[in-house]
């Protein structure tokens, strides 16, 4: 029997190395049997059982405070003066400089000097010395260890001045890097704070306020203006304008009605509502993309699994050099022990591997977590970087690269029916059809003066048509295919249906045993703004874009030189779609957008995934690698920018991490890379790469 699994929220988590050394801590737990720590999102999932005191004492060594998921955590508004970490590093500083200042009057043995400086350490560095001779005691080597290391061999060979500011600008550095990394979380702190705690309820004609939790399906809550909405559900009384920026990035509010759906953490800003609960608190839309984006957060991308495979390596082999550099040249050389010590510590330092183990997570948190606030869910890194390859785009054509409305635009009779009785009975057949198009004939028909016809034997014939019998007729409602394999067409129809196909219109014949009764167009309306996208996209570096639709080929090919596209694929069946994807594999990467039902197998076998309007489609957000929350075509180009532009950042950081790494190490030779300078080029690429990515914050 599997053991529960509790997932909590964390507080303090300031550093990769310390959430390795918290989820190490954890697991010594005899009761744990399993433990996953998200540093992207700040959350634990144990397995097994320990309580929030244990897993606390676990993390103490870093202040790591636990709450349980579902708790909201404190918001903590501490003025920057009164935080202990930078009172200490104040202090260290002032005695930094009263210890500058004597050993510049008197000298830099002068006993007040050292004791300032002893004071600096000890003060300044009095978590980072208890922590690292706790690990050191341990064998255990991270970068509390190293500076430990690197702090007491400066005093041990008589350099205080150095070590205190060794301990200076560490505190500097770590308090920079919790601050950036801190800002990089707020993604999806902000994400958790959007739906409302509470909800105003109404039940036996009274109003009670309760917490989200304690809502059920089918409850009635109210919404004021200028409320957040607390649950999905459905309007079923009132209309407003509802500004649902946080789930779908829309800048512009949309209006509700009776009838219509409504998401939890959306603004209702002008009337009131009254909404019938769809969803559980756990259930709503906004709990399912703060689900997925900490998901997506934990994801490693390839460029992420490459470093760390590096950084195991890299560790010990800098370790090794260390000690190498400290002995062999005094041993075997003639070498001053004292200068070689030196310079060992200073390898050491340099060496640490913060700065490259952090240069991509930290570009993929901020980055997914951009992306999430506008409108768009990218499911993983591996996912976010791939995006920036791609080389196809292969689009659907309903409600992608159309409105996905389809209109009636002509109703022709060719037999004795008017065409008010032809419309009838094709919406008698369609009544009973799912496909898009039928929607499209029953809302033309919905002014019909007699109604509809009755139905007996319906029969939908798949991709093709349907049947049916009326008034003792059997008739079809299909496609000129159809007709075809059954009949023969004359030419002249032949040649009326080209021209309404030509003009981008889908072409459905009605006909009986007796002939043909008729014709009805329809034409789904192109996007406005599926012509810049696509231009975008070209811009972007995309080399081919397909439209892959089961429409016929001249409606298709209409709406593909319309729009500007690579490349029209007609007439295709949902594996046939399958098939084109594979074989577009051979000019690159592939992506492929669709609304996430109809092009579900296309979408799992495209290199990425993207489905259109996710807000409140459970498949989309389940099928797809990406899922565009409005029903919004811009935001394909603004996701293809932002994976280039994270890769872009994640090779800068890398180079950034390493470069500075390079430098300093050749500056060791000759001598002229001092301890404290050690730190800086170490702490200073940590800090350069975490303020680099959080660039992504405003792409």
């Amino acid at each position: 029997m599997a053991s529960e699994k509790n997932v909590y929220r964390l507080q303090g988590l300031s550093c990769t190395s310390c959430a390795a050394k918290f989820e190490k801590n954890i697991r010594q737990i005899e009761t744990v049997e399993d433990v996953q720590l998200n540093f992207g999102a700040s959350k634990l999932t144990v397995a097994g059982d320990a309580s929030i005191l244990q897993l606390e004492e676990a993390g103490s060594f870093d202040g790591i405070k636990v709450f349980p998921e579902k708790q909201r955590l404190p918001k903590q508004h501490i003025p920057f003066w009164k935080k202990r970490e930078n009172q200490t590093t104040i202090a260290s500083l002032l005695l930094l400089l009263a210890g500058n200042g004597v050993s510049t009057l008197n000298g830099e043995d002068n006993w007040l000097s050292i004791a300032f400086f002893a004071l600096a350490i000890l003060i300044g560095g009095y978590s980072l010395l208890k922590e690292g001779l706790r690990n050191l005691s341990k064998l255990e080597f991270d970068m509390s260890t190293l500076m430990t290391i690197a702090v007491i061999g400066a005093a041990l060979i008589g350099d205080w001045g150095e070590g205190a500011v060794v301990v200076f600008l560490f505190s500097v550095s770590e308090a920079l890097e919790s601050y950036s990394i801190d800002k990089a979380r707020n993604s999806i702190s902000s994400l958790i704070e959007i739906a409302p705690s509470t909800a105003m309820v109404l039940r036996n004609g009274k109003e009670f306020e309760v917490e989200v939790e304690e809502l059920q399906i089918n409850d009635i809550i109210l919404i004021k203006p200028g409320q957040k909405i607390a649950m999905d559900g459905e309007v079923i009384q009132g209309d407003s304008s509802v500004n649902q920026a946080a789930i779908t990035g829309e800048s512009v509010p949309v209006h509700k009605t009776l009838g219509d759906e409504v998401f939890a953490g959306t603004l209702n800003e002008e009337g009131s509502m009254q909404v019938r609960v769809a969803k559980l608190a756990e259930d709503t839309t906004i709990a399912k993309i703060i689900h997925l984006v900490e998901e997506a957060q934990a994801e490693k991308a390839p460029t992420q699994q490459f470093v760390d495979r590096f950084a195991k390596y890299y560790t010990p082999a800098i370790l090794v050099i260390s000690l190498l550099i400290m002995l062999i040249p005094p041993l075997l050389m003639g070498g001053v022990w004292s200068d070689w010590f030196y310079k060992g510590l200073v390898v050491l330092v340099v060496g640490c591997p913060c700065a490259l183990v952090i240069s991509t997570p930290i570009a993929i948190v901020t980055a997914i977590g951009n992306a999430a606030r506008n409108g768009v869910l990218i499911k993983g890194g591996i996912h976010l970087e791939e995006t920036g390859q791609i080389k196809v785009v292969a689009f659907d054509k309903t409600g992608t690269l159309t409105e996905g409305r389809p209109e009636v635009t002509e109703v022709v009779s060719i037999s004795g029916l008017t065409e008010t009785e032809l419309l009838q009975q094709a919406a008698s057949i369609e009544k009973f059809s799912q496909h898009p198009l039928a929607s499209s004939i029953m809302r033309a028909a919905e002014k019909l003066p007699n109604g509809l016809l009755e139905v007996e034997n319906f029969q939908s014939i798949t991709g093709k048509g349907a049947k049916a019998i009326l008034d003792g007729r059997l008739v079809h409602v299909g496609s000129p295919n159809l007709f075809r394999e059954l009949h023969h067409l004359e030419e002249s129809l032949e040649h009326q249906i080209l021209e309404l196909q030509q003009q981008g219109k889908t072409v459905m014949l009605v006909w009986s045993e007796e002939g043909l009764d008729g014709m009805i167009a329809v034409a789904d309306q192109v996007r406005k703004s599926s012509m810049t996208v696509i231009q975008k996209l070209h811009q972007l570096g995309i080399k081919k874009t397909v439209m892959l639709t089961g429409d016929n080929q001249s409606t298709a090919a209409a709406i593909g030189q319309q729009l500007g596209l690579s490349e029209v694929k007609a007439e295709l069946l949902p594996h046939e779609k399958v098939e084109m994807i594979k074989s577009l594999g051979q000019y690159g990467k592939v992506a492929m957008i669709g609304d996430g039902v109809n092009d579900a197998p296309a979408l799992a076998t495209a290199n990425v995934g993207i489905a259109m309007g996710g807000a409140g489609t459970d498949t989309a957000l389940e099928t797809a690698d990406i899922a565009l929350m409005a029903d919004d075509l811009e935001k394909l180009p603004y996701t293809i920018k932002l994976s280039k532009r994270t890769k872009q950042i994640i090779l800068q950081n890398i180079s950034i991490a390493l470069g500075l790494k390079v430098i300093a190490l050749l500056l060791i030779i000759p001598g002229w890379l001092t301890l404290w300078m050690a730190i800086m080029a170490d702490m200073g690429a940590t800090v350069i790469v975490v303020l680099n990515s959080l660039r992504l914050m405003r792409s």
